[in-house]
């Protein structure tokens, strides 16, 4: 890019600039001095390449989405959390919000995430143990009790039944007396990354995206702020995958869902900004760093070059981090906290748009209140204190990042070709990324390389030649037993008494006739939303509409490989 262009570029990027609000903040370095909302090439010097890096707030937006970076909005604070039943979740939330936090992420558990009324037999042992139990839109009232779901953003962490716990989470807010338009926040939904990666699956696919394309013409009509689909690359990640892997994996999964609401008759410019992203900060600083420019470049180019997006909005990824568990140890977990600490500010250089930083004994446990409260604080001194908010993408022109980010770039691509190869030529019912993805996911291809990239850093790990403090080196440590958070089995069997009084409390005519209508209308191309709430409203329970969906479309099981 010549001097010219270059100069044209940073004018644009003033103008929106100092049109943009401001944060009333102190912009200095520690020792007053003034630093600028953004840096790059010295004037009247070209840059070969420079419109791959851009200015910030203007496409490919390498170098964020907002011409002000965090000088505008800091990043949201949205702090994972969920254990026990509704109102042991409840008080911890608030605890979050009373410190700081700027909104819920809700952990549901292993019962709720595949669908089951804590009751249910295969639910034994399970309630309430990784997440929060919740069986009914009377769960989601306690657990949201005495917080205006209005006035926070509530995301939740849930794909095979995320749809029904929606349905729910509407149902608590209509009656706290809320506009169900105003409601904000993100729904995971993401069903592609369990057949890939997390396995928390309650039907084939095609049912899967049956329910999420009627949840996007919903949401895109009745709640426009609120985001029907979280594409997730953390579990791809924690399941072994390399940086590039994660982000060819995730952005790839993302233009399949762009393709299912393109064949629903959608308008691409309405839809996709409610498409959201989630992806995990690892323990490689730069090429973490790198892996958040080069993801925001590639879906802005592909969603205008390939899907025909024309609004700016449409052409931003957003996304939600969260640092990494598979990098805590249960040996030295004290060490957590500094692991934590970098790849939250690997995030943050990367722009990340809200954050979740992990406690430092969550590979033990669920975290305590004093190590959740230690994971918050370790957002909030990256954010008051080492000046980071300062200047948008920092180390933007770093010819280290640069070239990190154009090799990752160059890699996902790579990898999009090879997933359209699985499709084949066509015709494609949704799309060839999404016939892709499908034949991927039936081939065990994304299983298979993934743990290809597993074995081979285990490999290295046992070799020496990956280092991990505490494990394979600087072993000896002071260190004493931590106490962790357990859950107890009398909330279990509370649990169950509460919903055995919940079901002996509801007109069980009115659940079945609305269960009832809800597979009715699943037999047909309506929307299958207005029924399943008018279930939820009804009492009807998570595992009831589940169930009365495995009963009508039947359930996956992954075919056994060697």
């Amino acid at each position: 890019m010549n001097a010219d262009e270059i100069a044209a570029g940073r004018a644009r990027w003033q103008a929106r600039y100092d049109a943009a609000r401001k944060r009333d903040a102190d912009f200095t370095t520690l020792s007053g001095t003034t630093v600028q909302p953004v840096y790059g090439p010295p004037e009247g010097t070209a840059y070969p390449g420079f419109e791959r890096i851009g200015w910030p707030g203007e496409f490919p937006y390498t170098r964020g989405l907002h011409p002000t970076g965090y000088r505008g909005r800091a990043w949201t604070i949205r702090q994972f959390a969920g254990f026990g039943n509704a109102q042991q979740t409840n008080e911890r939330y608030k605890m979050i919000l009373g410190a700081g936090g700027g909104g819920l992420s809700v952990a549901f558990d292993m019962p709720t995430l595949m669908g089951r009324d804590s009751d249910d037999p295969q639910a034994l042992g399970e309630v309430g143990h990784c997440g929060v139990a919740v069986d009914s839109a009377a769960d989601m009232e306690v657990l949201f009790d005495g917080i205006d779901l209005a006035g926070v953003t509530t995301s939740m962490t849930i794909s095979g039944p995320a749809v029904p716990v929606f349905c729910m989470y509407l149902v608590a807010a209509e009656r706290q007396g809320i506009d169900l338009s105003r409601l904000d926040g993100t729904l995971q939904t993401d069903i592609f990354k369990e057949y890939i990666a997390q396995k928390e699956w309650l039907f084939d696919p095609e049912p899967h995206l049956r329910l999420i394309g009627d949840l996007m013409e919903y949401c895109a009509a009745e709640i426009p702020r609120y985001k029907p689909l979280s594409v997730s690359g953390y579990h791809i990640r924690e399941a072994g995958s390399t940086a590039a892997q994660e982000l060819a994996y995730t952005l790839a999964d993302g233009f399949g869902y762009v393709e299912l609401g393109l064949s629903r008759g959608l308008d691409v410019n309405v839809f996709a900004p409610g498409l959201s992203f989630f992806f995990d900060a690892h323990l490689d600083f730069f090429e973490e760093i790198a892996k958040f420019r080069a993801a925001r470049r590639i879906w802005a180019r592909w969603l205008r070059d390939v899907y025909g997006a024309t609004s700016e909005k449409a052409l931003w990824l957003r996304f939600h981090t969260q640092t990494a568990g598979v990098s805590l140890t249960a040996q030295q977990p004290v060490n957590n906290v500094v692991r934590t600490a970098v790849e939250a500010l690997a995030a943050v250089l990367g722009g990340t748009n809200s954050l979740h930083t992990n406690a430092l004994d969550e590979t033990l446990a669920l975290p305590t209140d004093e190590s959740a409260e230690i994971a918050l604080r370790t957002q909030q001194v990256l954010m008051e204190e080492i000046g980071v908010t300062n200047v948008a993408d920092p180390l933007g022109g770093s010819w280290y990042v640069e070239a990190l980010t154009d090799a990752i770039e160059a890699e996902a691509e790579e990898i999009f070709a090879r997933i359209r190869q699985l499709g084949g030529d066509g015709p494609h019912r949704i799309g060839p990324m999404t016939s892709g993805i499908l034949r991927g996911i039936e081939d065990g291809w994304f299983t298979g390389h993934i743990a290809e990239s597993a074995f081979t850093y285990q490999q290295a790990l046992e070799k020496g030649d990956k280092k991990i403090v505490g494990v394979n080196c600087h072993t000896g440590t002071t260190a004493k037993e931590l106490e962790i958070l357990r859950i107890s089995h009398e909330m279990e069997l509370e649990q169950r008494r509460v919903l055995a009084e919940r079901k002996g409390a509801r007109n069980d005519a009115a659940v079945t006739a609305a269960v009832t209508r809800m597979v009715e209308v699943s037999r047909t191309g309506g929307n299958m939303i207005p029924p399943m709430l008018d279930a939820v409203r009804a009492e009807a329970t998570l595992g009831e509409i589940c169930d009365a969906l495995r009963a009508e479309w039947g359930t996956y099981r992954e075919p056994a490989r060697f």
